[in-house]
């Protein structure tokens, strides 16, 4: 049904676009995974159990409208958000932008969110669709106008940590001013330990606490982020957020519209960045590799650079829901064709000798 309705999307603004794809997969308009996944491809990762490391990346269902649909795609994980405390618009439109002849999107969304409490009111109300197997991820962000950061995040955490498998802070859009300031130094450390506090107040201290960080980090601010992770500040790292950077060789008109740049240009610097993140948390720290999976070997590559998991999202605009299942395919193929009997066994292997 989506292979048939992605010609019109696409002739659709791609927000209006996108509002129709949530609205057709709330009503059961969905393709379901035709096969079940191969057993090479499951994991343990960060306490829990993935039936396969392909994830949907934050961004494409922001306040939990379609998860036991998007579940049945096959993903082994879906992230939802971001979510923030309070309701707000976001940025005006338009915000959105496809680059269809690099396979990308411009986005400047500027965290546009229901809010934490009707979020968390639609989990707790079973939308989530427990039948649907798979781990749920909360993205949680902050208000634009608000002053102080960490109690947006504290707040969020409060709230998601009882109801999800993991939580993520994002502070690495682009799009929210000074949200990237708080990737590093004293903010950063005062974020993480308030959000921290907060989940111990909700008796949920155990679930997993990931940061999402940009593609554009210096050295030193990796660095940083490296040393809080291995002083157990957060559980994992999700590499890496939308680009502010404009790659060479961009072919659409829409390249230097304003926002964060994602999708197949990113895939070269999102890994690289990555590789250098497995290197300094000396390959002891979960991470989740994003940015630029069109294929089995985009994944592929991003596990051998040090990713246990892997999240997209942009490319499914241009291939469709039927992707999730030729990149599980070809990722089973890859794993063996290099002697890996299990996806752990992979996870690195470009570092070692």
């Amino acid at each position: 049904m989506f292979d048939a309705i992605m010609p019109f999307l696409r002739l659709l603004p791609p927000e209006t676009a996108h509002t129709l794809t949530l609205r057709a997969l709330a009503r059961g308009f969905a393709p379901a995974a035709k096969a079940t996944d191969d057993p090479a491809l499951a994991t343990e990762c960060l306490g829990l159990h993935f039936q396969n490391p392909v994830g949907l990346a934050a961004g494409f269902d922001k306040n939990a409208e379609t998860l036991g649909a998007v579940f049945r795609l096959g993903f082994g994980f879906v992230e939802a958000g971001t979510v923030t405390p309070r309701p707000q618009a976001g940025n005006p439109r338009p915000r959105l932008f496809r680059l269809e002849e690099d396979g990308a999107v411009i986005n400047r969304l500027g965290f546009n969110s229901e809010g934490m409490d009707r979020v968390a009111a639609r989990l707790r109300s079973g939308q989530r669709n427990g039948h649907a197997p798979g781990v749920l991820g909360i993205n949680l962000g902050k208000n634009r106008e608000s002053e102080d950061a960490a109690a947006d995040y504290a707040a969020g955490a409060r709230v998601f940590a009882p109801l999800a498998d993991y939580l993520v802070l994002n502070v690495s859009s682009p799009n929210t001013p000074g949200l990237r300031d708080l990737q590093t130094g004293a903010a950063l450390k005062a974020i993480l330990r308030q959000t921290r506090a907060a989940m111990a107040e909700a008796d949920s201290a155990k679930t997993p606490l990931l940061l999402k960080v940009a593609p554009d980090l210096e050295e030193t601010d990796r660095q940083g982020i490296a040393d809080a992770a291995l002083e157990g500040l957060v559980d994992g790292l999700i590499v890496g957020n939308t680009t502010l950077s404009r790659p060479e060789g961009l072919a659409s008109r829409r390249r230097d519209e304003t926002g964060g740049l994602s999708g197949r240009p990113l895939f070269p610097l999102s890994t690289q960045v990555l590789a250098d993140f497995y290197r300094r948390t000396r390959g002891k720290i979960p991470l989740i590799g994003t940015g630029g999976i069109a294929s089995g070997a985009d994944a592929y590559a991003k596990i051998r650079a040090g990713a246990s998991l892997v999240q997209l999202y942009t490319v499914l605009i241009y291939e469709g829901p039927g992707l999730v299942g030729r990149i599980k395919g070809d990722l089973a193929v890859l794993l063996r064709r290099d002697g890996f009997a299990k996806l752990e066994e992979a996870i690195g292997a470009d570092h070692r000798g």
